[in-house]
């Protein structure tokens, strides 16, 4: 069989657990992209939709410290330990 790298999983090459990562989102208030920070706590491959891809687990530092996830390729690398 030959095996394929994971979508994102390339991307996920360049981070590591303790990094910290950007994200944003939509604010339809405001009528901006809202950034929000956190640090990753665990990068893993899981099958979604039939398809292997990278996902990263991650502890914001603002707000409440709860768990989220993301994919990896959503997310963007600030600082790196």
């Amino acid at each position: 069989m030959d095996e394929k790298s994971g979508f994102g999983e390339v991307t996920a090459e360049d981070f590591e657990t303790g990094a910290i990562v950007e994200w944003t989102h939509w604010d339809e208030e405001l009528q901006t992209w809202i950034s929000h920070y956190g640090i990753i706590i665990k990068i893993e491959n899981q099958i979604r939709g039939n398809r292997v891809v990278s996902v990263s687990k991650v502890v914001p530092i603002n707000g409440a410290q709860v768990e989220r996830e993301f994919f990896t390729l959503t997310l963007k690398l600030v600082n790196k330990l």
